[in-house]
């Protein structure tokens, strides 16, 4: 029964690892592939965003003025606010976390009970050999000593350009954007989305990440290097597995 067990452990590593061997085999020597350009709203996995939205807002128009409220300029906005339209998001992350606790506890207790003199009955404990001044004596010591530090630094830099999917009831604009870089054998990823209030977007088009609602930002990799890195299928799955 455990030998067959072992077989089953075995096969399921092997099923894995070799999932996407074939693929790998046909990549050696070759640098890793970009990915198409696709629309958002068709890929696997898209929802539309649904947030709770404000009562509607009835839209007052100033009649013989060239000024419209919410622009920063006069004439036609050049900001996007529509399905498809792209503006450049400012991607800057700058985190810096430091935390040291120490906690130490100590307790002591002593608990004693005699009986020296209880109406005469003390005597037959004396005469059994024990003290009946002491009968009882009970001790216990517990302590704890414990210590965390975490200090943590990320910082990332960059620019990106996000394409409009959706264009909330209230006005608030969905973003999605995607950039892949290839250096040699290796590609690095940045991905962000999110949701905007049109008044947060400059008046160059542009967009500070801190102002993204729901911000998902993701930057790795794929390729040679972030391969090397990565441990093995069999490892990842005894790690997973094992108890200990």
């Amino acid at each position: 029964m455990r030998t067959a067990r072992l077989s089953l452990v075995v096969a399921a590593a092997l099923a894995t690892a070799a999932c996407g061997a074939p693929d790998r085999l046909r990549n050696i020597g070759q640098q890793p592939a970009l990915s198409a350009i696709n629309n958002p709203q068709t890929q696997p996995g898209y929802r539309p965003v649904s947030m709770p939205m404000p009562e509607p807002v009835p839209v007052s128009h100033n009649p013989n003025s060239l000024w419209r409220n919410g622009s920063r300029a006069f004439f036609r906005d050049q900001r996007a606010q529509r399905v498809g339209d792209i503006m450049t998001i400012k991607v800057k992350i700058t985190d810096q976390a430091t935390l040291s606790n120490e906690t130490n506890r100590t307790r002591t207790n002593t608990e004693g009970f005699g009986a020296p003199n209880m109406f005469g009955l003390e005597n037959p404990i004396r005469n059994a050999g024990a003290n009946p001044a002491n009968l009882l004596t009970l001790n216990s010591q517990s302590g704890s000593d414990g210590k965390g530090t975490i200090n943590r630094s990320e910082q990332l830099v960059t620019n990106v350009a996000a394409v409009v999917t959706q264009v909330l009831p209230n006005g608030n604009l969905v973003l999605e954007g995607r950039q892949e870089i290839r250096v040699n054998f290796e590609v690095r990823e940045l991905i962000v989305a999110g949701i905007v209030r049109p008044e947060d977007i400059e008046s160059d088009n542009t967009i500070d990440s801190a102002k993204i609602a729901h911000a998902r930002i993701g930057y790795g990799g794929r390729g040679q290097i972030t391969d090397v890195q990565q441990p093995r299928y069999g490892q990842q799955a005894l790690d997973v597995l094992l108890p200990w």
